[in-house]
């Protein structure tokens, strides 16, 4: 017997382990979804807290429901190891881990090639192996495929598969989570294609089949970038719009009349999350090996590199024209995380502002219901302060940097002296607000 039809029958009958190597925002919620639908999954991870968190029942993926994580470890469908000699009870391996930019802005790969070492040396005859992690286009046949091939002495397209299917995770979103996202699949051969699909349409509703990884991994770059130069362009108009005393949130809402041909884009203090702000380098990265400049992303993602200067600036400006400086004033952000009514703060350009403004000598205080503290990149922490009359008060400015459905804009505005408003939370702005 072959090792596709092998593996084929074992999936058909329910028998195959899956492993998830990663158990962050992508890669617990799919760990979860394959153990709901009765498949046996190991996730790996090298944060050990992170593993007794999850082999006890306790989750921190706001996104998972409490009571399914606990069900599916206590009947056994899931377990987590720092034990990654444990790959080679696995019949597929599913890569969720970090893909993070250098200081240099460059690719960190890391964690995929650790990853790929690690697989390299356990695995069995007849996996399927599937990078998730945001990437650029070729890092599953020219990164990957040595690697795993040098520390198994296993041949890709007879003793394993390899396929790249990009997470399309977007946390807080109520309507579209892992199972009824359209999944994009692209495997470097026609069996690796019909085995993932078997596989993944376990844990997602829709699989949409590509021709090859690096399609797969272009498209992950497209989603995003789409949006990244998109958001550029308004943030950009907005600060030009500001100088002209324009209400650009006012030119969104009657562009939006149009019924074709336009689809709103809102501005706001730089772009946050792991995919978007870094998506650009990415491409960047592998564009430069082609000899090919991409000069419109390059632009757009310096656009957004500089929108937290830019809110600075805003900051200073509001605080000057009320007779006041950066150096010595008390300024209380509202919301760190990089998005409304979630707990993830990364990349977020909340954090970067705050650390500007405590450079130039600001006093820097915050308040998000969802993120208790925060490491500064300075190394200092800091604390969420109680969102009350008094602290709003005492702070010579408030910034709105995350338009929480939790905050009462009424109330801040109440008791507020300053208001930069960088979401378009205070719709009656008076004297004492200034907006994005």
């Amino acid at each position: 017997m072959n090792y596709t039809k092998q593996l084929l029958e074992k999936v058909a009958a329910n028998n195959e382990v899956i492993g998830v190597i990663g158990l962050g925002y992508v890669g617990l919620p799919l760990a979860v979804n394959f153990a709901e639908a009765g498949i046996k999954v190991i996730g790996f991870d090298k944060n050990p807290d992170k593993v007794d968190q999850i082999n006890r029942g306790d989750n921190y993926i706001k996104d998972i429901r409490d009571a399914v994580l606990r069900e599916v470890v206590e009947n056994v469908s899931l377990c987590a190891t720092t034990d990654f000699s444990r790959i080679n009870e696995c019949d597929a391996l599913l890569i969720c881990v970090p893909t993070p930019l250098d200081r240099f802005k460059k690719p960190d790969m890391s964690y995929i090639e650790s990853a790929c070492t690690e697989i390299g040396q356990h695995m069995k005859p007849a996996t399927f192996i599937s990078l998730e992690s945001t990437t650029y286009p070729t890092t599953t046949e020219d990164l990957m495929l040595p690697i795993i091939e040098r520390e198994s002495g296993l041949k890709h397209g007879e003793d394993f598969w390899l396929a790249y299917s990009p997470e399309r995770v977007d946390p807080g979103n109520k309507s579209f989570h892992t199972r009824n996202t359209p999944k994009v699949l692209g495997a470097m051969t026609p069996d690796g294609l019909e085995i993932g699909q078997a596989i993944y349409t376990k844990a997602i509703d829709h699989i949409h089949p590509v021709s090859s990884p690096r399609v797969a991994e272009m498209v992950k770059i497209l989603e995003n970038t789409y949006r990244l130069v998109n958001i550029s362009l308004i943030n950009e108009l907005a600060l030009l719009a500001g100088k002209m005393d324009i209400n650009i949130w006012e030119v969104i809402e009657a562009a939006k009349t149009k019924p074709f041909g336009f689809q709103a884009f809102y501005p706001g203090p730089g772009i946050g999350g792991h995919c978007i702000p870094l998506d650009p380098f990415y491409l960047e990265h592998i564009a430069k090996q082609y000899q090919f400049d991409l000069s419109m992303i390059h632009t757009a993602g310096h656009i957004n590199m500089r929108m937290p200067h830019y809110m600075y600036i805003k900051i200073a400006t509001a605080l000057n024209r009320h007779q006041k400086a950066v150096n010595g004033s008390r300024i209380l952000f509202l919301g760190v995380a990089y998005k409304p009514d979630i707990d993830d703060a990364r990349e977020s350009p909340a954090l970067e502002i705050m650390e500007t403004v405590a450079h130039k000598g600001g006093q820097v205080e915050y308040h998000d219901p969802h993120i208790p503290s925060v490491q500064m990149h300075h190394g200092a922490s800091l604390d969420s302060i109680s969102l009350t009359a008094d602290h709003l008060a005492q702070a010579d400015c408030v910034v709105l940097t995350t338009n929480h459905s939790a905050f009462d804009v009424a109330f801040i505005q109440q008791h507020a002296k300053l208001i930069v408003d960088m979401r378009n939370m205070v719709e009656q702005a008076g004297g004492k607000v200034y907006k994005l």
